[in-house]
This record gives structure tokens, C-alpha cells and sequence, in this order.
């Protein structure tokens, strides 16, 4: 299986994932924080995946989504955007709106 495929793989067996630095637990960056607390705070049930485990991955979803950085959010395969999107989106009240859909 390629990186393309494991990430796929991962974008599609979840409704809401996350590829961070670190985990929702220790976050190892302050922007993954950030993204962990915006998720969290709308009472969403999340998986994420640490790219610092596997720099394979930590390549291959720049690649797979056409964005240079990380953390990077999925919502029912979408990518949905880094930190800063959605921090502009959960202050819009559109992350929360996405979350509670996804989640019904």
C-alpha cells in the first residue's frame, strides 16, 4: 500500500481526522493545540494521526492535500483546512455546524 493509500485510507475510515503534531492528549505544537482545542470544544469525536511518527506521512499529506502545512483537518473525507481556517470557521460557527451534521 502507498503513503497516498495509507492517508486515504485514514481520510476515509474516520468522519473527523486530524493529521497533527503529536496527539489530542500532548499536542507537540501550539498550532496542533490550537486545532485539538477548536475540535474539543465543539464535542467532537475525532481521531488524529501524529506525522511526527512517520515522516512518510508527515510528507505525503502535503502531497495528498496540496497544502504545505500542518495540522491538516478532514470532515467526511473533505479537507477542510489548517488552524487558522478553522479557527476562522469555529468563529463563524461553521466548524460547530460541520461537527454537529457529521455527528447526528
Amino acid at each position: 500500500m502507498s503513503i497516498q493509500d495509507k492517508i486515504k485510507q485514514q481520510v476515509e475510515e474516520n468522519k473527523i481526522v486530524l493529521f497533527m503534531k503529536g496527539n489530542a492528549e500532548l499536542p507537540m505544537c501550539g498550532f496542533s493545540a490550537r486545532a485539538v482545542n477548536m475540535l474539543k470544544s465543539c464535542g467532537a469525536k475525532f481521531a488524529t494521526v501524529d506525522v511526527l511518527q512517520d515522516d512518510e506521512i508527515r510528507q505525503g499529506i502535503k502531497v495528498y492535500s496540496n497544502w504545505p502545512t500542518v495540522p491538516q483537518l478532514y470532515i467526511q473525507g473533505e479537507f477542510i483546512g489548517g488552524s487558522d481556517i478553522m479557527a476562522e470557521m469555529f468563529a463563524a460557527g461553521e466548524l460547530q455546524e460541520m461537527i454537529e451534521e457529521v455527528q447526528k
